[in-house]
């Protein structure tokens, strides 16, 4: 079950560690430009509702998905691959956006569809180049290849658009419900079990923007603050498992932490600590324990914002701190939830290590992604 687990999870990290860098350079160009971003306080007169329009939005639902599908399509079948799951990706995007033209309240970006389409659409493009490889007359061969993988990008766009979108799309709404379920049960501590399951498979901003948020802006116009705009966007518990990779882990996950931890913790992009969590799934325990102790501190302390934290960096939490007090058990509620995701977290790396991670070679059929995962066997591997 464990080798199965890191199996699946090696998988996903592998379509996502090759594209940190791109996920940085989102992260970064979105805390300068947004309106509550750092270049607007300087007083320069842009528009920086249209800079966010432009630069933001595409990147995180166009960019970073079509790069994600991308390298998932690469690691089955080569650069054919790669280009036939970007093709799926779009499939996928413009279905979930579809799906969330009756109401909902938000459209997240689909990292998970594309996750899952990616490898579906290179698998399935090595079937059919396989199938004629003997059956293309010669002299024909670009003629057939590129007509096989038009005529297969169709129909996985198709395929994308009509269930794959959807259906993430309704995971999206479940993950959500759940966790307004559970608040609304007055079990809020216990959010955080959802919620952090949810982070990892990319749904962070539908279960932020689409729940959380519009539950924190009603209590915050009562209240002045709200904890709801820390339930998702808290950045200790993230900051804790970094930190036991850093303590306790092994080779590229252990070397790699520190500059994670940057990012994460002072720019705001969790998303660079969930391929951690994928890589060995067991790691969700950590961010778990760090979640629920945060938020129980969060909720004995009566602390909260004036308002959410885009991005979730600590520089956002003390920016948004309310002025009537309470900044004591807000960061205490950080503090709390670093240390017990990092006890935890270093716990369960000792029970469960994950073997070292190497670079494979730049023209392997992954590229740059990251291999001898436990449990994995990736192309090109003997």
């Amino acid at each position: 079950m464990k080798e199965s687990l890191q199996k699946v999870g090696g998988w996903l990290a592998g379509m996502v560690i090759p594209n940190i860098g791109a996920f940085i350079a989102w992260g970064l160009i979105t805390a300068l430009v947004i309106p509550d971003g750092w270049l607007p306080k300087t007083g320069l007169d842009w528009d920086w509702g249209l800079l966010t329009d432009n630069l933001v939005v595409p990147m995180i639902y166009y960019l970073l998905p079509l790069l994600i599908a991308y390298t998932g399509g690469k690691m089955v079948h080569g650069h054919r691959g790669g280009v036939l799951g970007a093709i799926a990706a779009m499939g996928v995007i413009g279905g979930a956006a579809f799906e969330l033209t009756s109401g909902a309240s938000g459209n997240p970006p689909q990292f998970l569809g594309a996750m899952l389409i990616g490898p579906l659409a290179g698998w399935l493009m090595s079937k059919v180049d396989h199938w004629l490889e003997d059956r293309t007359p010669a002299g024909f061969e670009m003629l057939y290849n590129n007509f096989s993988q038009g005529i297969l990008g169709v129909v996985m766009v198709g395929l994308g658009y009509l269930i794959i979108g959807p259906v993430m799309s309704a995971v999206a709404s479940a993950f959500g419900g759940m966790v307004e379920g559970i608040t609304d049960a007055g079990l809020l501590p216990l959010a955080d079990i959802p919620i952090e399951v949810g982070k990892v498979l990319f749904l962070n901003n539908a279960i932020n923007h689409g729940v959380l948020t519009p539950l924190g802006v009603a209590d915050a116009a009562e209240s002045g603050k709200s904890i709801y705009f820390m339930l998702e966007s808290n950045p200790g518990p993230g900051l804790g498992l970094l930190g036991a990779y850093w303590f306790a882990g092994k080779g590229l996950a252990k070397l790699s932490a520190p500059g994670s931890i940057i990012i994460h913790f002072f720019g705001g992009i969790h998303e660079v600590y969930f391929p951690y969590v994928l890589m060995n799934p067991v790691m969700i325990g950590a961010m778990w324990a760090g979640g629920i102790t945060a938020d129980l501190t969060f909720v004995a302390t009566d602390a909260g914002l004036v308002g959410p934290p885009a991005p979730g960096s600590i520089f956002a939490y003390l920016a948004l701190l309310p002025s009537t007090g309470g900044a004591f058990g807000v960061l205490l509620g950080v503090a709390i939830g670093a240390v017990a995701a990092f006890v935890v977290g270093t716990i369960l790396l000792r029970l469960f290590p994950v073997k070292d991670m190497k670079d494979t070679d730049a023209d392997s059929e992954i590229g740059d992604a990251v291999v001898n995962i436990p449990g994995v066997t990736m192309p090109g591997q003997a």
